[in-house]
């Protein structure tokens, strides 16, 4: 449907819709050459601290797996930045690993040939190791709900220049999903409608044989969901209003515990595990804990690349920032029988 101006900037569509065709259409936001580190700064851009701390996790899956060959699938690959600083962190272990990249952008070139580059999940069942979502269930497009002034949710459309109206009612699955995840009790609440993430993030779950499936992203839970959605954009390291016009990046933080239960259903283990990043990053060495400064005498040198390492850690593990990035683990074990 369009309204008294024709053309594609005054078409109404659902975000889901909307947010699909900005990101990743034809010329959209994460096709672009720059990639993502061109416009905003993730925990992997921020520090090798954090693949150093990702490949001590795929070492300790390794372990749980009794092998010294292990998979590596980051999904939400960007540019390849991660699965290349932990290849070099694994080049002097025992480790081999076997590095797979998911992402709908092509292929960087002169990207390390041991990675394999592929814009769909693996099929069911054929990893073994460590699937590691870092800023991907965010980017997941979602339809937007808003309850109208009598109380009924509704689906939010959205033009092009960002211009909001309200839509149908909500029905069906997105209407159970709701009513489950994310009640609307107020006139004016608005909610993100999470039922693609949790069909996404089973999917990553379904895809390992054996391992750990680990989605790292802002979240919230259903006891403390925020009022009025979280649905916003980000162009060149600034927030800016959520335009589907392929300028920016358009992102709404994760309903983690639903992910969470479609990952249960999917194959992962019951008990999923939700930390902070900080806490996260503490139990894998990663600490902001300044050097002793009785090193700047007897080694400055290392005195001054241990303050630089601990800054680093500080920026991953800060509250109010990277910090307070959600985990949500989910071990799948080996089959029996």
């Amino acid at each position: 449907m369009t309204d008294d101006v024709t053309g594609e900037t005054c078409q109404w569509r659902g975000w889901r819709e909307a947010t699909e065709r900005a990101l990743y259409g034809p010329g959209g936001f994460y096709r672009r050459p720059e990639g993502p580190a061109g416009h905003f700064r993730t925990s992997v851009h921020a520090s090798p601290l954090f693949a150093g701390a990702v490949a001590g996790l795929l070492g300790e899956v390794a372990e749980e797996l009794g092998t010294s060959e292990v998979a590596l699938v980051d999904v939400g690959a960007g540019r390849g930045e991660l699965l290349t600083a932990v290849l070099a962190a694994t080049a002097r272990t025992d480790l081999v690993v076997r590095a797979y990249a998911v992402e709908r952008a092509a292929r960087p070139a002169g990207l390390d040939p041991r990675i394999t580059w592929a814009d769909r999940l693996p099929e069911p069942a054929t990893v073994r190791g460590l699937l590691f979502a870092n800023e991907w269930l965010d980017n997941v497009p979602v339809d937007v709900a808003e309850a109208d002034a009598a109380g009924v949710a509704r689906y939010v459309e959205v033009r092009a220049d960002g211009a909001e109206r309200l839509g149908a009612p909500v029905a069906g699955p997105d209407a159970e999903w709701l009513a489950r995840w994310w009640p609307l009790r107020e006139p004016g609440a608005r909610a993100e409608i999470g039922r693609p993430r949790d069909e996404a993030w089973a999917a990553a779950v379904g895809s390992l044989a054996a391992g750990r499936a680990v989605a790292v992203d802002y979240a919230h839970l259903r006891d403390s969901r925020p009022p009025f959605g979280t649905l916003t954009g980000f162009r060149a390291g600034r927030e800016v209003p959520p335009v589907p016009d392929g300028s920016c990046d358009v992102t709404a933080h994760v309903a983690v515990d639903a992910c969470a239960e479609a990952g249960r259903e999917a194959g992962g283990e019951a008990a999923a595990e939700l930390v902070t990043q900080r806490e996260a990053l503490h139990r894998l060495g990663v600490s902001g804990g300044r050097p002793p400064l009785s090193l700047a005498s007897t080694d400055p040198a290392g005195y001054v690349r241990a303050l630089a390492s601990a800054g680093e850690a500080a920026e991953l593990t800060a509250r109010g920032g990277l910090g307070d990035f959600h985990w949500l683990t989910q071990k799948v074990p080996p089959a029996t029988g």
